[in-house]
């Protein structure tokens, strides 16, 4: 995801949050400290799930970037998808 979709995604879901805070507290002291800890929150979620994400992919085969060429037979031209038979009219 880039970080211009997750910004927007951000303010979006802040806004969201202080308006239905706001309704419900009725007091703009309130909806701002809790709206900076939902920031607060989802930027630490965001930063734990880009460090999941960079660890998973450390974790792959040296040989294998993606799925769709580990399953490529050697000396096979198209790629093939995992579990799909071969054509008999090759």
């Amino acid at each position: 995801m880039s970080f211009v979709l997750f910004f927007r995604g951000l303010i979006g879901v802040l806004v969201a949050f202080a308006i239905t805070t706001y309704f419900v507290t009725h007091s703009l002291w309130t909806t701002f400290i809790q709206t900076v800890i939902c920031a607060v929150l989802l930027q630490i979620g965001y930063f734990l799930a880009v460090l999941f994400l960079v660890w998973r992919e450390g974790r792959k085969p040296k040989g294998a970037t993606n799925e769709a060429e580990a399953a490529k037979a050697p000396g096979d031209e198209a790629r093939r998808l995992p579990g799909v038979p071969r054509s008999p009219h090759r």
